[in-house]
């Protein structure tokens, strides 16, 4: 299998987790009363599936290359609570396809902003009129979304 084609795939499968994700941990936060507690419980599942996952891989860090690192890479956990405790509060008030619509619309539009100044180390590509369209249609899709 290309490896392009199979990258796209495990990515699409990854965006299709998050759209189970969503309601799995609204429905937590219910039996749990706080979107926050079932995020609490979500991440600890997450972090010994990922434990058990290196040491089947045996997987170990480069310590040397962890201390050289920016401050900011050590905040992704902390972005993936807030997209958990927004997601499991957000799903209840707005339904699945409208939280995931509006989260894939705040990814979008930040990651025009990361990709043309180069952020956080990501390759620099400019900001175009396709991919300016690209971005729009999806947020249009928010909005048509909204209104069904």
């Amino acid at each position: 299998m290309n490896p392009s084609l199979l990258a796209i795939l495990v990515v699409i499968l990854a965006g299709g987790a998050t759209a189970l994700q969503a309601p799995t941990n609204a429905r937590l936060a219910t039996a749990v009363a706080s979107p926050v507690n079932a995020a609490f419980i979500s991440f600890a599942v997450g972090t010994t599936v990922l434990g058990l996952l290196a040491a089947i891989l045996h997987t170990r860090p480069d310590m040397a290359a962890t201390r050289a690192l920016p401050w900011y890479a050590w905040l992704g956990g902390a972005y993936g609570a807030c997209f958990v405790v927004a997601a499991a509060w957000g799903v209840p008030r707005l339904g699945v396809a409208m939280t995931i619509t509006l989260m894939v619309g705040g990814q979008l539009l930040l990651s025009l902003a990361l990709d043309h100044f180069g952020a956080l180390g990501v390759p620099r590509q400019p900001l175009n009129i396709g991919r300016i369209a690209g971005v729009g249609l999806v947020l249009a899709g928010v909005l048509l979304v909204r209104r069904s």
